[in-house]
């Protein structure tokens, strides 16, 4: 049973000494390291795509004359409808395996971001942008699924911090496509979005010529080692052991939805508006907010890549709880300087710590799901906690509209103290929500069972080295033990039939 208020505390003292860093580097094979990059590639193309509009929110309300209130109601119904996405890819990648739905993802996002750069009309930008978070939504499960599942134990830590980091990396990008070339084109900002198409459409054909996954390939051929042959039977046994899961962990489910609600308030309120922040607010030019948007993608890879190594040693929630507070305490360097060096280093700081929190969050939630829905569970806590976050950015701009500041003598919105404000409700609520959380089911999910095989929603359902079944787990167990039990009640209703009356 899953044990929330569970204290905080160091992870078990390895039974061996660890290997050095670099020497359980040198061990991964090719393989693995090319299932690790195209699935942080992965991750990197959503961050890309979804930037795309953060980036260009000025320029859109120019060509749609609309407020930033407006333009950010695209931003809210992406972030609305991933979780629909996140139940299809992941229920998908579950069911048929890691490779081709991923394939599917990068692709449907490509076409849809580049259907982007075509709309002429307000109307026809929302419903793109509707669709396209479908799209986006499924991508962060089949991702850190791909990424971290064939990787060693001990280095899943720092490969979690470094896979999250593919979205800074993403936005990084992105504001360096808004910085060079949308100011280089005719086409202005319609170039950032077609960009976004093109390198989704490259990390689609990656994963293409890479094969399954050999932990999914594992854990399917133990399913058919003992019957489970057919795709009606594998069909049939995953709609019951989903049934399972639900029914044993719907509170672990929805604690974990409201732990990434948290965690997506915390990154969706100091990256969303942040450009326009600085330019309306701090009367910051569009280049100069563009550069400090690069330098706290910074300090967020740097923070990501770190806390996801020491959570390792020091626990995933421990370090959670430690780069929150760390969020916390920068946050006035963050709001209060009006300085470009000075909000630049604020930036730096606070993503250093609100993204290096979201470093551990994918091993974190792969350790913590039930580990046959590992692509299902993650993706689809992850994508509910961005559909309750999807209104931070209107949150915040209708906030700015009411909430007024002097600027050179004119009037302006004040994000500074909206977003304070927000960053500092939001990071205790995600340090009183990590405390209270639960333990993780373990670190050795890829040995579990399928999501298809019968009793594979058992926590307990593992399968050997050799993939051979050699647990039967607790659901597994149960039906064996009330199959026995019927065929007893039978043989003893047969054996008093046969007796002769006296």
């Amino acid at each position: 049973m899953t044990i929330f208020f569970a204290p905080l505390r160091l992870p078990a003292p390895p039974t061996e000494k660890a290997a050095p860093l670099l020497t359980q580097l040198a061990t991964v094979t090719p393989l693995q390291w090319a299932f690790f990059w195209v699935g942080w590639l992965a991750w990197t193309c959503d961050a890309i795509d979804f930037f795309s509009v953060s980036l260009s929110v000025p320029a859109l309300g120019e060509q749609f004359g609309k407020p930033t209130s407006s333009i950010t109601q695209a931003i809210t119904l992406t972030l609305l409808f991933r979780s629909v996405g996140a139940v299809l890819f992941g229920v998908f990648s579950d069911r048929f395996g890691r490779k081709w739905p991923l394939v599917f993802n990068l692709v449907l996002v490509a076409v849809l971001e580049l259907g982007a750069g075509f709309v002429q009309t307000f109307p026809q930008f929302l419903a793109l942008r509707s669709l396209f978070g479908i799209g986006m939504g499924g991508i962060w499960g089949l991702a850190a699924s791909t990424a971290l599942e064939n990787l060693p134990v001990g280095l899943r830590g720092l490969a979690s911090g470094v896979l999250q980091q593919g979205y800074a990396v993403g936005y990084l990008i992105a504001a360096v496509i808004s910085l060079q070339l949308v100011p280089a084109v005719s086409v202005g900002w319609r170039a950032l979005f077609w960009t976004g198409a093109g390198i989704s459409a490259f990390g689609a054909v990656l994963r293409a010529l890479l094969p399954e996954s050999a932990a999914f390939e594992k854990a399917r051929a133990s399913a058919e080692s003992h019957g489970v042959v057919s795709e009606a039977q594998k069909t049939r046994a995953f709609l019951r052991e989903t049934k399972q899961m639900l029914k044993t962990h719907w509170l672990l489910c929805v604690y974990a939805v409201l732990l990434m609600t948290g965690f997506n308030f915390l990154s969706h309120g100091s990256q969303d508006l942040y450009p326009t922040y600085l330019q309306k607010s701090k009367g910051i030019k569009a280049h100069a907010a563009t550069v400090a948007t690069i330098i706290g993608n910074c300090g967020a890879i740097a923070g990501g890549g770190f806390a996801g190594w020491i959570s390792q040693f020091l626990g995933r929630r421990i370090t959670i709880v430690a780069f929150t507070l760390l969020t916390a305490v920068f946050i006035p360097l963050w709001i209060i300087p009006d300085t470009f060096s000075g909000l630049a280093a604020g930036a730096f700081c606070v993503q250093f710590g609100v993204q290096g929190a979201w470093g551990v969050i994918p091993i974190h939630l792969a350790e913590m799901a039930p580990p046959a829905f590992r692509a299902t569970f993650p993706g689809v806590a992850y994508q509910l906690g961005n559909m309750v976050s999807s209104a931070s950015a209107q949150i915040e701009a209708t906030g700015g509209e009411n909430l007024k500041t002097t600027l050179n003598g004119v009037e302006v919105p004040d994000y500074a103290k909206v977003q304070g404000i927000l960053l500092g409700v939001v990071a205790a609520f995600v340090v009183f929500i990590t405390i209270i959380g639960p333990e993780n089911h373990g670190s050795h999910f890829e040995k579990h069972r399928a999501a298809f095989d019968e009793g594979g929603a058992a926590d307990d359902a593992f399968i050997d080295d050799d993939g051979v079944h050699h647990a039967t787990g607790r659901a597994a167990r149960d039906r064996d033990a009330e199959e026995k039990a019927s065929e007893e009640r039978e043989e003893r209703l047969s054996t008093e039939k046969e007796k002769p009356t006296a």
